[in-house]
């Protein structure tokens, strides 16, 4: 990777050699490794849904192990509380005070698997410390790590079990990434080396003070008045269309650009180009869009998101 002008040049041969480690923790999915770290980089929260068996956990696991920072994996369940999450506020009989004993969101990485098989009570515990980096206990406020980063899993809607996230909370994350099935050689390579792969294994180039300088980094990536032009068609179009109840967000317009920036970093551009928009588009705007009612009877809501968004950007003429 050539380092762009006027960045720092030693950095990101870095970030090239952690993408190559994560594609050998999750085999032939290059292009969810990528938007994956894209999402890092802007300072996003990664949700990542699909089947189970498919290397959601993995993947999570490995991007967040792929960084010297701190980590910790919750395992989401029907009976979890907030306070499970946040932490608590215990009064210490020696010290005759209150004292605050912080939960597992105090780190620098948070797999939150299964997310969608807690309560929405317990999910929207999640939503303060996503957006603000900071959680509020008993009236104080209490400042997340960084750089802090929750990438969560979850099982299709269908799925037995799960309660669906509510829209403000999906809009709290920057992409939503499914999976699939790897392709034929990529599975048997998983076979043939089933007992060496493993995300704790993926080397850590980085540490926490690396991604804080990547990510302020990636505000230096130029972006043209006419991608903005671009970007704002694209969400006025899915504010409009008639198989949506609810269009993308300004926050949604906020997160395209981000990961714009953050993409064209990641292959050594200082600038952005219409690529970049059209490739991020459906996985930072597929799960922020409500899919009408009468849509919903003919397909999953997420496919019909996805198909939806690709059909617009169809529409939307690219700048030149």
């Amino acid at each position: 990777m050539a380092p762009p002008a006027g960045f720092s040049p030693e950095i990101l041969p870095k970030l090239a050699e952690l993408e190559a480690a994560l594609g050998t923790a999750i085999r032939g999915k290059n292009e969810v490794v990528r938007l994956s770290l894209v999402c890092l980089l802007a300072r996003g929260h990664l949700l990542i849904e699909d089947v189970p068996g498919v290397g959601k956990t993995t993947l999570a696991h490995a991007l967040a192990r792929s960084v010297s920072g701190r980590f910790h994996r919750l395992q989401f369940t029907s009976d979890m509380l907030p306070s499970d999450v946040l932490g608590v506020t215990i009064y210490n009989v020696q010290s005759e005070a209150f004292e605050f004993k912080p939960g597992p969101v105090f780190t620098n990485f948070l797999l939150a698997d299964e997310i969608n098989r807690t309560t929405p009570k317990t999910q929207s515990a999640l939503l303060e410390a996503m957006n603000e980096a900071q959680v509020t206990i008993d009236g104080h406020s209490h400042t997340l790590p960084r750089p802090f980063m929750v990438i969560a899993t979850q099982n299709p809607l269908e799925h037995h079990g799960t309660y669906p996230l509510p829209e403000s909370q999906l809009d709290r994350f920057l992409m939503r990434l499914r999976i699939g099935y790897p392709d034929g050689a990529s599975e048997r390579e998983i076979l043939r080396n089933v007992q060496t792969l493993s995300p704790q294994t993926v080397p850590s180039s980085l540490v926490a003070d690396d991604v804080l300088r990547l990510q302020e980094m990636v505000h230096r990536v130029a972006v043209e008045e006419s991608l903005l032009d671009y970007m704002l068609a694209i969400v006025e179009r899915t504010r409009n269309h008639e198989s949506l109840a609810l269009g993308v967000s300004p926050r949604g317009s906020q997160a395209l650009y981000r990961a714009v920036q953050a993409l064209a970093l990641l292959e050594g551009r200082d600038y952005a180009i219409p690529d970049d928009i059209k490739r991020l588009a459906v996985p930072l705007f597929a799960h922020r869009v409500v899919i009408n009612t009468r849509t919903t009877l003919v397909q999953r809501r997420a496919d019909m998101g996805e198909r939806i968004i690709a059909e617009i950007l169809s529409q939307v003429e690219v700048p030149l």
